[in-house]
């Protein structure tokens, strides 16, 4: 009789157990960032406050692999804190000298089986950061991860800024998603039209006046694929893994991962304002170099001749002349676009590269990526999809001396094709190459983790204003986005600065440029990427203002710091990007009528420095300004107009 009631008891406190949640926190090292883990009913689940805010509300957790299921049956074993304190320095980021520092939460769980996992937390003053890391399950050294139950439930007040994954094996010579969708703008979760598809990382939210939240991933590499957010469905937006679509219907939508293994970081950015989220730099924070540079890798400017003349400029004599122009603006590098293998030829692109050289400017090539994955007619083709035709080719890339390449066109997301652009970016180190990326994923925390990388599209960039009339109207609402969403996660080479009035050969007669020309200086500014090809013509050299040419052969393309100063997505941006001691403050107006703002500089308090701005005729012109003793500058943007100051 005892023995039963002894046993009956054990059981009703098991009950009761199941019934209230388990519950462990992680707080930021000021304390203002809160993240609560629950365990209730054998189920994972957190949340986020800020200051008390509730960010993110109860959300899921949880894996599940070929070889055990992590989304139910869970009991916790045991945690684990420390404290994590990094300092380091990065070229080709927002930022060149770093200081992270976190609070860090591991838990340990176990499922029905008994097989192992750990959920890794680590809170910021802005951020945080987790993942599920996996060790090995007795003779297991090898699992498939084929769904993550990961999501973020927002409060219902919530907005947001998204930007659409686009359908698998469509668009041009079916060579989506690459990630070249417009956004959605302070839509409300609700009112989101049907997605299938998803949304592709990063994401941005905005809980009314409470705060705004930011979404990524990073540490993507080879070892597993990359993911987006599902569409909003019951509730929440969850991680969602690469439609079985891409890649022509090849490969796993899943990750094989050698035990112990971990998955991506997922991000969550979170402020009052929208400071953290421009100023972030957890994607670098959290992944470390996988190789070493195998030389100094120099970054700069290009002129680039494909963005306004197209195609038919991909002939010699035509490079010639914008080798000529990038030698007179002082520029690095030209970039020679798609074709130049049937329509110059290897012997002949020899001798423009000495010609180039002789000029002092370096050369980037155009590769398509593919093999197997899309119809891309563009070539050179299968030179970069295989390891031994990869080798030969980056071999004669060295030894004409060729200095980075921009390769285009990728399948997917993937882990067969995050293969391949590690391939390609370990591959090119060896052979001395910088590699830009094309028709592509987003960059998730490569800056850090390829030496040689220099940046990626992954947005809707300028050959749509060439291509799309509504690209062109809506030009300056996406130079307004791009500051708080795209490019704060990573590099983002949009191949911008155009100053032709038309965007053609001719500079006439159709493709009218909508933005002004103090518009086109502040994005060489606003948008960040190490290498910048900019679209610039030769006949700009006597139909631009000479203050305009002097300051395109002054900026720099990489920075020591940035710091925001005022904006909302959509409607405008102003960002205060630092190059050694020299500060450059740049700004856009999205809306319909002038824009009078008093912006705090206190980088420049009591200083002199020259204004590039636009008059109510959208006139560009340049002059001195005093900035107050108190920092504060008032400054009037334009509709579709913006400004610079250095």
């Amino acid at each position: 009789m005892k023995f039963w009631f002894a046993t009956l008891a054990l059981s009703l406190i098991l009950s009761f157990q199941g019934l209230f949640a388990q519950v462990i926190t992680a707080e930021s090292p000021d304390k203002s960032l809160v993240v609560s883990l629950s365990l209730q009913a054998e189920k994972l689940t957190y949340k986020v406050t800020y200051k008390g805010t509730p960010m993110l509300e109860e959300s899921p957790l949880g894996l599940v692999t070929n070889e055990a299921d992590f989304s139910t049956g869970l009991t916790f074993l045991s945690k684990e804190e420390s404290n994590v304190d990094k300092q380091y320095t990065q070229d080709r980021i927002k930022k060149s000298a770093i200081h992270y520092t976190a609070n860090k939460l591991v838990c340990h769980f176990e499922n029905a089986q008994k097989n192992k996992i750990s959920i890794v937390f680590q809170v910021s003053d802005h951020d945080v950061a987790f993942r599920y890391e996996l060790p090995r399950w007795k003779d297991r050294t090898v699992c498939v991860v084929e769904k993550e139950l990961t999501g973020y439930r927002f409060p219902s007040v919530t907005t947001t800024f998204l930007s659409p994954n686009m359908k698998p094996m469509a668009g041009f010579a079916r060579t989506t998603p690459s990630y070249e969708s417009g956004y959605s703008i302070d839509a409300t979760m609700t009112g989101q039209p049907s997605r299938p598809e998803g949304y592709v990382f990063p994401g941005l939210f905005r809980m009314g006046t409470k705060g705004w939240v930011l979404l990524s991933e990073t540490g993507v590499s080879s070892q597993f694929c990359a993911s987006h957010l599902s569409q909003y469905q019951d509730g929440l937006y969850t991680i969602a893994y690469p439609s079985m679509a891409q890649n022509n219907g090849f490969g796993s939508s899943g990750a094989a991962v050698a035990l112990p293994g971990a998955t991506p970081w997922r991000t969550i950015t979170v402020g009052q304002n929208l400071q953290p989220i421009v100023e972030t730099t957890i994607p670098f924070d959290l992944v470390e170099p996988l190789y070493q540079a195998s030389k100094p890798y120099k970054y700069g400017k290009a002129t680039w001749s494909w963005i306004v003349w197209q195609d038919a400029s991909m002939n010699y004599e035509d490079q010639v002349k914008f080798i000529d122009l990038a030698s007179t603006l002082g520029y690095e590098y030209i970039l020679m676009d798609a074709l130049w293998d049937t329509k110059i030829g290897k012997e002949r692109m020899a001798q423009l590269l000495d010609y180039a050289r002789s000029k002092n400017v370096e050369a980037f090539l155009w590769y398509n990526s593919n093999g197997s994955a899309n119809d891309a007619p563009q070539g050179p083709h299968n030179k970069m999809s295989t390891a031994i035709e990869r080798k030969k080719e980056m071999k004669w890339l060295q030894q004409v001396g060729v200095k980075g390449i921009k390769v285009d066109f990728f399948g997917g997301d993937k882990q067969e094709t995050m293969r391949l652009y590690e391939d390609i970016l370990s591959d090119a180190n060896d052979y001395h190459i910088m590699v830009d990326f094309h028709g592509t994923t987003l960059p998730r925390g490569w800056e850090r983790m390829y030496p040689n990388y220099v940046g990626s599209e992954a947005v809707l960039a300028s050959e749509m204003l060439i291509f799309s009339q509504d690209t062109r109207n809506n030009e300056a609402i996406y130079a307004s986005l791009h500051p708080f969403i795209r490019n704060t996660v990573g590099s983002m080479e949009f191949g911008g600065v155009l100053l032709n009035k038309y965007l053609t050969k001719s500079n006439k007669e159709r493709n009218k440029r909508l933005t002004t020309d103090a518009f086109q200086l502040a994005t060489a500014v606003l948008f960040q990427n190490p290498v910048q090809m900019f679209g610039l013509t030769p006949n700009n050299l006597t139909d631009v203002p000479a203050f305009e040419l002097d300051f395109l052969k002054k900026v720099p393309t990489v920075w020591d710091e940035t710091v925001y100063v005022d904006g909302y997505p959509g409607q405008y941006a102003v960002i205060a990007r630092r190059h050694r001691t020299q500060w450059y403050i740049a700004g856009v107006n999205a809306q319909k009528d002038p824009l009078t703002l008093k912006i705090q500089l206190p980088m420049l308090a009591g200083k002199k420095a020259q204004l590039c701005n636009d008059n109510a005729s959208k006139e560009t012109y340049t002059k001195e300004v005093q900035i107050k003793q108190n920092g504060e500058l008032t400054v009037e943007i334009q509709p579709n107009g913006g400004f610079v100051i250095h």
